[in-house]
């Protein structure tokens, strides 16, 4: 009996134990402030800027050729709870029209705007169900007899 109950409270600290630990989650890339150094606005192009910094993590939505976005974001996530971002980085390339680089500009976690989502729902036809009326929708709209024949 003294043994079933030790290794329960070793499986239930070991359990507690591993909700405390934070996951940290790295995704995206942003080049190091040497290679960014480097960029030469106004001299360099659109290829030169790829092969010095890669291929860049999205680009504009509405100027596909003219704005680059290298991002990166560093989070923390304990169990269940929310993420926390712990730290932010975007680097903003602009070339003209003419591929030519423009500008270079670099962002951190402190110079974004939190936004809030809308949190509303879109209006849908028909009528909403209950969890019940939507398990038991279906029964009796089938009849057997009508449809199917015996053999």
């Amino acid at each position: 009996m003294r043994l079933a109950i030790w290794i329960f409270m070793a499986v239930a600290a070991l359990a507690l134990g591993g909700c405390s630990l934070a996951r940290v989650d790295v995704r995206g890339y942003v080049p190091n402030d040497d290679d960014l150094a480097r960029l030469e606005p106004g001299r360099q192009t659109r290829d030169d800027v790829q092969q010095l910094l890669g291929s860049p993590s999205t680009t504009g939505v509405f100027d596909a050729e003219q704005s680059w976005y290298y991002i990166y974001k560093k989070t923390s996530k304990v169990s269940f709870f929310e993420a926390e971002t712990l730290e932010q980085r975007v680097v903003v390339v602009h070339f003209d029209r003419e591929g030519t680089l423009r500008d270079v500009r670099r962002y951190a976690l402190e110079d974004g705007l939190v936004i809030d989502p809308v949190t509303r729902t879109t209006p849908s036809p028909g009528r909403e169900m209950s969890f019940l009326e939507q398990l038991l929708g279906n029964v009796g709209k089938f009849n057997t007899a009508s449809g199917a024949t015996k053999h």
